[in-house]
């Protein structure tokens, strides 16, 4: 039997039952559905957190006092002077910059306004290693920390919120913690999320917060930090930058040979790893649980062919009689299940489609993206006409295997 003449019959078989074809094929479309539309939020949310990640800066390492992994016997603090060490270029040469930070919640008000915002202390290098310029006004300059001046750099949100008309709120003064600061700048906004907002932040001198704000010290009296920025010369010596930041710290900490760090570095490549591995198993378990629509649907594209092969027993032995050979019998509805299954793949790439565009509308204001790609839907085609091929084999195998005798003397 030629290709288009299958076709065609089975075009005609098909379209004779219109809604019994429809409802065959909706199982077809609702796995193909959503298969098309977790992958597309998985792929979107894997690209989301990479994004996320990478606009922190570029080629950065995070220090964190503590271990994830080993329980430590003794408290764990990385200080000011650590820092200071770190910095140091014949210490540590794969270094470029390193930005210490201490943070914390603090009551923020001006007149009319009153409110809980995250405030960090940082250092003028902060803003070259987290590549974060202000949009109005200036950052701090290292007279500024040194005379521990009471000026503070807004986020956007921050900004926006205290200061609802004043799009340069630069000269005005707010209380943090019913002390005053003068606002010098506002930074370029970011672009928040469900999850954190990093916009609404108010930046302030280091010594400033060490200060008045924050005043952590270990039991010898040392500034303590909550974390290091530091910057690797290139993304190249970033392993290398690691190392010598571990040995420095080692030494400072006076831990001794096989004793676990008392400090934790991760790199952003570390953390985008780790996320898009989570991620990743997860896309990959939904879309397993998707893929059970497809099964169920592949049964009863099988169910429907059996009640088709009885009821066109009659139709069989007359093509059997006038010379169709058995091969063209399968070929014919092999074709039917393949086509219920193509079809039905089609329109549940549409629905995965406006499924994705769906998630992606709600999500717009976190700049959330799903990513609907080429493979996802070349992936959905290929498996909805092989669920068509295998689940169709039976009942064309049943079909040509008909006595056309027995099957002209069907009633």
């Amino acid at each position: 039997m030629k290709l288009l003449e299958g076709v065609r019959l089975a075009l005609r078989a098909l379209t004779t039952n219109k809604l019994r074809s429809a409802l065959t094929m909706l199982g077809i479309i609702i796995g193909v559905g959503a298969v098309i539309t977790l992958m597309s939020v998985g792929e979107g949310v894997q690209n989301y957190i990479t994004t996320q990640f990478e606009a922190i800066g570029t080629n950065l390492f995070f220090l964190i006092p503590g271990s994830f992994q080993e329980e430590l016997r003794r408290p764990a603090y990385i200080t000011l002077r650590d820092a200071e060490a770190i910095a140091n270029p014949v210490e540590a040469p794969s270094v470029l910059r390193v930005a210490p930070t201490v943070q914390g919640s603090a009551s923020v008000t001006t007149p009319g306004y009153d409110r809980t915002v995250e405030v960090s202390g940082v250092t003028p290098e902060y803003t070259l290693v987290r590549d974060w310029p202000t949009v109005f006004g200036q950052f701090f300059t290292p007279a500024d920390n040194q005379a521990r001046g009471r000026v503070a750099v807004l986020g956007a949100s921050t900004a926006s919120y205290f200061f609802p008309d004043r799009p340069d709120p630069t000269g005005e003064v707010i209380r943090i913690n019913g002390s005053p600061y003068r606002v010098i700048g506002v930074l370029n906004e970011r672009g928040g999320s469900s999850f954190r907002n990093e916009d609404d932040v108010v930046l302030i001198p280091l010594n400033t917060a060490l200060s008045r704000t924050f005043p952590r010290r270990t039991s010898t009296g040392e500034p303590r930090l909550s974390l290091v920025y530091v910057q690797a010369v290139s993304e190249d010596r970033m392993n290398a930058a690691i190392e010598e930041v571990s040995l420095i710290l080692r030494q400072r900490h006076r831990i001794g040979i096989g004793e676990p760090d008392d400090f934790t570095a991760i790199s952003q490549s570390d953390i985008i790893g780790t996320f898009q591995q989570i991620t990743s198993v997860l896309t990959v378990f939904l879309g397993a649980i998707a893929g059970i629509s497809l099964l169920v649907g592949g049964i009863g594209i099988m169910n429907i062919m059996l009640v088709s092969v009885t009821e066109r027993t009659r139709e069989i032995g007359l093509r059997k009689a006038v010379g169709a050979r058995k091969r063209d019998i399968l070929w014919q509805f092999l074709t039917e299940a393949m086509m219920l299954s193509t079809f039905g793949g089609g329109v549940g790439i549409l629905l995965g489609a406006i499924g994705a565009a769906t998630i992606t509308y709600f999500l717009r204001d976190d700049g959330f993206s799903a990513a609907f790609t080429a493979g996802a839907v070349a992936l959905a085609t290929l498996f909805s006409a092989a669920v068509g091929l295998f689940f169709g084999i039976y009942p064309a195998q049943r079909a040509a295997a008909l006595n056309p005798i027995d099957a002209l003397r069907y009633e």
